[in-house]
């Protein structure tokens, strides 16, 4: 299974933000993390107002404005996030623009539903705190720094 592009990126500016503490760092821009992360500017911005609207950070404009994770997006599992992102369609596509014959008696797409969910549930447990926690936060923090 591959991520989608904005999923990746939206659990790196959680990342991101989770190691910044009081650092000058603490409060990127949405512009300082889409050069950071050498995305363009439309898609972390996409992506920020998704996690806000999720409730995981703050974005708070005009001078000493940035980015901020939330109490909640400390503590937000990662399944969650990535389920947010992922969406609920299905792995493979099997009504498309020629449906596929099989799909009356097919058990592929159950059996990838389960795996996807599955996959889901081993990141339940899992919050953005757990995944800065050393040596990934550290070594986070020497990335903005030299960046």
């Amino acid at each position: 299974m591959r991520l989608l592009r904005s999923t990746d990126l939206a659990l790196r500016v959680l990342m991101r933000l989770a190691v910044a503490g009081d650092t000058p760092e603490a409060t990127p821009t949405t512009r300082d993390v889409a050069a950071a992360m050498e995305v363009p500017y439309t898609h972390a911005a996409k992506v920020v107002a998704e996690l806000q609207h999720m409730g995981l950070l703050e974005a708070r404009r005009g001078r000493g404005g940035g980015l901020a994770l939330t109490a909640g997006g400390r503590t937000a599992s990662v399944g969650t996030v990535v389920r947010a992102f992922e969406g609920d369609g299905d792995v493979v596509d099997c009504e498309g623009a020629t449906p596929c014959p099989l799909r009356s008696a097919c058990r592929l797409r159950g059996a990838l539903r389960r795996a996807r969910e599955a996959f889901f549930a081993s990141l339940d447990p899992i919050t953005v705190t757990d995944i800065v926690a050393e040596p990934t936060g550290p070594l986070l923090l020497g990335i903005a720094r030299a960046g």
